[in-house]
């Protein structure tokens, strides 16, 4: 497996009304590299956003491909993509989130 670069693993927060209610318990939502494992995001997001240490859990889930269909023939709408719930020490924020 090939090393990946801080800034390769994580792709874009993820902003949704659950990811706002997670961001008040100091959980925070990213789309990350699929061959990212959880040891490479904690030390990205600690890199990133210059938070040394404190990432206290990290969550990967795989979120399946949307498939649609038009007649008897069938598509993807969207791709398969890993998502990765990013749990912080109290009292900690992101500044990205807060905007």
């Amino acid at each position: 497996m090939p090393e990946l670069h801080e800034y390769e693993v994580i792709r874009r927060p993820v902003i949704t009304e659950k990811s706002n209610t997670l961001t008040e318990s100091n959980q925070y939502v990213f789309e990350v590299a699929s061959n990212a494992n959880k040891i490479q995001i904690k030390n990205a997001v600690e890199t990133i956003f210059d938070i040394p240490g404190k990432v206290v859990k990290v969550r990967t889930m795989v979120m399946p491909a949307k498939r649609g269909r038009r007649g008897r023939k069938m598509f993807i709408r969207h791709r398969e993509w890993k998502k990765a719930v990013v749990t912080l020490e109290a009292g900690e924020e992101l500044e990205l989130f807060n905007v």
